[in-house]
């Protein structure tokens, strides 16, 4: 039987990415993978998140070999990709035999008709679809979903797409979750989801409240039980090891609940 850790996953980005740009406190130096294992989450969604970063190697690939899961990303943050680079982290399933999908982080514009409105066209997505079904084994197609993009054209792009993350950019919109999580079901009615949940306010770039990490995860974990969404993420691996009040919240949060059956 299945517990709830089982469908934790951390939002993976090089040590020290979130160093600058976001008025976080410190200087981080964890990876990853310690970051996964320090919060006892058994699956990472791994994002690119520099133009300098390179496309994943078969080394860079092997700390995360013990991981349950691992997605990772073919359309980095800021919406930063490339074809021969999508089609290397496609190719790292080779010798990667936990990955199981990849991701497109913010992936929509704000702005834009129909088919200008992704970072990759309707039909560079086809193509993408096509790359993954000759993969050796089954991949599935992630894409980021912000509560600001609901009523965005982006319907056709996520018909493509096999998991909606939900994202709320801002914390001072989370008491409006559960009104913005139903247009994203509305918008993407045969994605699986999965609920996105900040450890850091990045929109207002000041710390997350306690209180409103708790009610994004006691949310989170109501859906997951009743089976509206598949799974949670934690973002991000980067600021873990930095003594913030609600990563440590949500460390013990996660020893609390993880063992649930589900």
């Amino acid at each position: 039987m299945a517990n709830v850790s089982d469908r934790f996953w951390l939002w993976g980005h090089d040590a020290g990415s979130h160093n600058e740009g976001w008025n976080i406190p410190g200087k981080s130096r964890i990876t990853p993978v310690e970051a996964a294992f320090y919060l006892a989450i058994p699956n990472i969604v791994m994002v690119r998140y520099n133009k300098a970063d390179l496309p994943p190697s078969v080394q860079y690939g092997v700390p995360f070999r013990p991981l349950r899961q691992v997605v990772w990303s073919i359309v980095g943050a800021s919406g930063i990709t490339a074809r021969a680079d999508r089609e290397q982290a496609i190719e790292l399933a080779q010798s990667l035999s936990n990955m199981t999908g990849v991701m497109m982080d913010d992936f929509f514009r704000s702005e834009g008709k129909e088919d200008g409105i992704g970072v990759l066209s309707l039909d560079e997505l086809r193509h993408v679809r096509d790359l993954l079904s000759a993969a050796h084994r089954k991949l599935d197609l992630w894409v980021v979903l912000y509560d600001h993009q609901t009523r965005l054209p982006v319907r056709r792009h996520l018909e493509l797409c096999d998991k909606v993350t939900f994202w709320t950019w801002k914390a001072e919109d989370l008491p409006r979750l559960e009104q913005n999580f139903a247009l994203a079901e509305a918008v993407a009615p045969s994605c699986g989801k999965l609920l996105g949940c900040y450890m850091w306010d990045y929109g207002a770039k000041r710390p997350m409240p306690v209180n409103l990490m708790q009610k994004q995860c006691e949310q989170g974990l109501q859906w997951l039980q009743e089976g509206r969404i598949e799974g949670m993420i934690f973002l991000a691996s980067c600021i873990c090891d930095l003594g913030l009040e609600t990563v440590e919240w949500t460390r013990q949060w996660v020893a609390q609940v993880g063992g649930r059956p589900l």
